[in-house]
């Protein structure tokens, strides 16, 4: 049975797409057969892949019209990779959804159908707290929270822990934060030094080691419609990707990579 990890923050512009393509990539590149879930009307994780959003059924007709998502899932140019894609429509969703008796939990019994097929399963949540992003935590085993280390990194964070807490206690009981990942990483600010020292202060062992960096590579994938491992295995970005990508192995026993090995350098 895969592992199903939602990836959430309602700020947007904080990496949340990005991680989401690129843990995705980076699991199905190391052997893991993936599905990434685009649970964003925006469908920026569909044309990262490589999809045109208008070309396929989508993730709407999954929780609305009932279609099985085996039919909606498409296979990636990336190994081990299919997506299960998304569309604009999803923004009527949510109204659509409002009076159905198990509108929190619709995610959930559709990826359920398909589960047993992969290893791990990546939700992009949108950008916000609304009913598509509690189906997404309602679905979901756990949940990963990108924090750019800019100004702002801890603005609105209470309210998506205080979010997370009401699934876990009305919708989700064994919903568990997998993590924060500090992500747009400067070397050259000052700023972005006192943010990763402030995120780890506060919240301690649930920061993940590794820290994306900014790249160029990283903003340039998605118009190839590659992952950044595919476009370009070499690069900033993949590596703290790979090494993100590791950590989450190691942190669900599925490598016997010793700490002291558990990063790949430049």
């Amino acid at each position: 049975m895969g592992k199903i990890i939602a990836i959430a923050n309602q700020k947007g512009g904080v990496g949340k797409t990005t991680t989401a393509i690129n843990l995705s990539g980076c699991l199905g590149v190391l052997e893991f057969k993936t599905l990434l879930v685009d649970a964003d009307p925006q469908a920026n994780a569909t044309s990262g892949v490589g999809l045109d959003p208008n070309n396929s059924r989508n993730i709407y007709d999954c929780l609305i019209n009932d279609v099985d998502p085996s039919d909606l899932i498409i296979p990636t140019g990336n190994p081990n990779l299919d997506i299960l894609p998304s569309h604009i429509d999803l923004v009527g969703a949510e109204l659509e959804m409002i009076n159905l008796p198990n509108r929190e939990h619709m995610l959930k019994l559709a990826l359920d159908k398909v589960r047993d097929n992969y290893d791990f399963i990546i939700i992009d949540c949108s950008p916000s707290l609304g009913l598509i992003t509690v189906n997404s935590l309602t679905a979901a085993d756990s949940v990963m929270i990108p924090v750019q280390c800019e100004y702002f990194a801890l603005e609105g964070l209470g309210k998506l822990l205080n979010t997370i807490k009401i699934v876990q206690g009305r919708l989700n009981q064994n919903l568990e934060i997998e993590g924060i990942l500090l992500t747009m990483y400067d070397t050259r600010l000052r700023l972005a030094n006192q943010v990763v020292e402030e995120v780890k202060m506060h919240f301690q062992e649930i920061v993940f080691d590794t820290v994306i960096h900014r790249n160029t590579k990283l903003g340039e994938a998605p118009s190839f419609g590659e992952t950044i491992v595919m476009h370009d295995a070499s690069s900033k970005g993949a590596i703290n990707y790979l090494n993100f990508t590791r950590e989450i192995l190691q942190k669900n026993d599925l490598t016997k990579i010793s700490n002291k090995d558990k990063k790949i350098t430049t």
